[in-house]
């Protein structure tokens, strides 16, 4: 997986650099109906198995906590007020909730403050070149590496749906890449963002991860470490930090899910519902644009190219800049009872992982996968297909969710 914690086929050169530019306009136009950051900040606030959190600041519950979160807690014999106050950060075995019912994530307000978002690891899913062979018969030969580019700036103009997903875990504070997506029961209103299951929950070895976030536009003049030495929370999140009240993943993904994606790795996808820290619209009127979700599933062969987004961080990359990589997809086959993956060629390391895979069909760009695995040589990314299973996912978040 291509997540990072926090502190061959013939080239296509030619042939990829024109159809990247195509599919980069189109996300452009996805992305116009924002104004700049910078100047408007002040104006902005600052399925398989959905489970929803429960607000955080919200009254009517004890410490604070609306009453469902803290009766959910008390099942598991957590003290509600210890929780917010760094309760969180106890990862015993009967602590952490695994179960897709048990899912919590209470707002501590100004908790994801500007040094512990560039100090946050990327969440990696490497696999060897043992498992990416496992079956011939509907992998495709490996693609030659595309070279990873970095986004035009400010991203809020380029790539607005695009963002960078933080959360704890064991091991400490950890990023992925998200998008955010258009909710077809809520037009207009989405709360909606699409990343990988592995950003949400660690699989059958474990549980929910824990104060998950989005920021949109992370960084969106893509200023340097040195530059962001002392950045203030609207440098580095210039439409808000969004809570997770409600997350959903697959199935497939709690009960296989591995270190290097295991049997969960093609159905390694997750929506998030979230909700601003601070403010009342929504993600998709604070953001401006977002995507919609192509449940089409197409086979590799039937598609000319794809293009991959995220905040690659891990070596050569440092979290702080937003890249893509375009190319035409391959089929990766991880074993013959598992769904065919998309694969492409992209040196974007961990951190990238969960970010949106787009194309563009009849002129609109549409979310079509996310960065799900990588190799640990960083030549390729794959990512699963999105069909029935997902659409079912994304349905019953939409309509049972969305309009919270």
């Amino acid at each position: 997986m291509r997540s990072t914690p926090v502190s061959a086929a013939p080239r296509r050169g030619r042939r990829t650099a024109l159809v990247a530019a195509g599919l980069v306009a189109a996300l452009t136009l996805t992305a116009t109906a924002c104004g700049g950051s910078e100047d408007e900040a002040d104006t902005k606030p600052g399925g398989g198995t959905s489970q929803a959190a429960d607000a955080g600041d919200t009254g009517g519950g004890e410490g604070g906590l609306a009453a469902g979160l803290a009766d959910r807690l008390k099942e598991h014999g957590i003290d509600v007020d210890k929780w917010k106050d760094g309760g969180w950060k106890n990862w015993d075995e009967d602590k952490w909730l695994s179960e897709a019912k048990d899912f919590v994530n209470p707002v501590i307000e100004g908790l994801w403050q500007p040094d512990r978002m560039k100090s946050a690891k990327e969440a990696d899913k490497t696999v060897t070149t043992k498992d990416a062979a496992a079956d011939q018969g509907a992998t495709d030969p490996e693609p030659a590496p595309v070279e990873a580019v970095a986004e035009k700036k400010p991203y809020h103009e380029n790539a607005a749906p695009v963002g960078k997903v933080f959360f704890d875990s064991p091991e400490g504070s950890m990023v992925c890449s998200g998008t955010v997506i258009k909710d077809v029961n809520h037009p207009g209103k989405s709360n909606l963002v699409w990343t990988a299951g592995h950003c949400v929950h660690a699989g059958k070895s474990g549980g929910w991860y824990r104060n998950i976030a989005f920021v949109p536009s992370y960084n969106d003049y893509g200023k340097s470490e040195a530059e962001l030495a002392n950045a203030t929370a609207t440098e580095m999140a210039p439409y808000g930090t969004w809570w997770a009240d409600w997350a959903s993943t697959s199935n497939q993904w709690i009960q296989g899910g591995s270190e290097s994606g295991g049997d969960g790795a093609a159905y390694d996808y997750s929506v998030l519902h979230v909700k601003p820290e601070q403010g009342s619209k929504s993600l998709e009127e604070t953001v401006g644009a977002a995507l919609e979700v192509d449940f089409s599933a197409p086979s590799a062969t039937e598609v000319s190219s794809m293009g991959a987004w995220g905040y690659p961080a891990a070596a050569p990359y440092n979290g702080l800049e937003m890249f893509k990589c375009v190319d035409r997809p391959g089929r990766l086959s991880l074993s013959p009872s598992l769904p065919t993956m998309y694969r492409i060629g992209c040196t974007m390391t961990g951190g990238s992982s969960g970010g949106g895979w787009f194309r563009v069909v009849d002129g609109e760009t549409k979310l079509v996968s996310n960065t799900s695995i990588g190799p640990l040589e960083n030549t390729w990314l794959a990512g699963p297909q999105l069909g029935r299973a997902a659409e079912a996912l994304y349905q019953d978040m939409s309509k049972t969710y969305g309009g919270q």
